[in-house]
């Protein structure tokens, strides 16, 4: 992971030839950790890092799904001001990989690597909202699903009515769930074999999230969702393995 880490892009060849081992055994290596998230492996067969991997080292932001976040989101930050994020799915959980940071006084503090639970971030409730429903009765039936700012959701059928109103409109909100004071709202950003690969989440402090303003971004937002999935539909999948 350091090697892959470090340079990014690595076929079995070159990893063999640096670490000094048999293809074989980076082949079983390889494997595990494209399973278990922490690698992802191109159409090429090169290795780079995968969701687990963030923050191990500079090259994370070299990404291409990064990269390609800081582009898509520039008009939206110039137009609003407000702080954007891209977040994958890592098991139960949304993780923030990158950030534009708004410069308002009063803004979200948060960090690469951040984490939420999914059935109560907007960026979470994206990637829930393409499972089907089967799977997230599963996964989250029977649980208590309190927020982190202590709201507990009735029930799973109230978490379904939510991820139904995602699939509905094509994106989710969030007012206050993951912290006090706070509205999120995220697109996802989809392959092209329909596989959600991130979310982009805005985050604006309620006060700054008035009606007329909200459906502006919220516009804007959708609008983002859908370019920036055509810019990365060659992408595989970025996410960690559902455990």
């Amino acid at each position: 992971m350091e090697l892959v880490v470090a340079q990014g892009r690595l076929g079995l060849g070159d990893m063999a030839r640096e670490l000094q081992l048999p293809k074989s055994t980076l082949h079983r290596i390889c494997a595990i950790l494209v399973d278990r998230g922490w690698a992802i492996r191109d159409e090429q067969g090169r290795y780079e890092p995968g969701v687990r991997a963030i923050g191990l080292g500079s090259r994370a932001a070299d990404l291409p799904i990064v990269t390609g976040f800081r582009h898509a989101v520039a008009g939206l930050m110039s137009r609003y001001d407000e702080t954007v994020c891209l977040a994958v799915l890592d098991g139960h959980e949304s993780v923030f990989v990158a950030i534009e940071e708004t410069t308002q006084p009063v803004r979200l503090q948060t960090w690469v690597g951040r984490r939420s639970p999914a059935f109560a971030s907007a960026s979470g409730r994206v990637f829930l909202a393409a499972w089907p429903t089967e799977s997230v009765a599963a996964e989250f039936g029977g649980r208590a699903l309190i927020t982190p700012t202590g709201r507990r959701l009735r029930s799973i059928a109230e978490l379904h009515d939510i991820l139904d109103r995602v699939r509905r409109d094509g994106f989710a909100e969030n007012h206050e769930d993951t912290a006090a004071g706070l509205y999120t709202a995220s697109v996802p950003i989809v392959n092209a074999n329909g596989t959600v690969l991130a979310a982009v989440t805005v985050c604006v402090p309620t006060s700054r999230a008035e009606p007329g303003r909200r459906e502006r971004m919220l516009d804007d937002l959708v609008a983002v969702g859908h370019s920036f999935s055509r810019d990365v539909a060659w992408l595989p999948a970025f996410h960690a393995k559902r455990q």
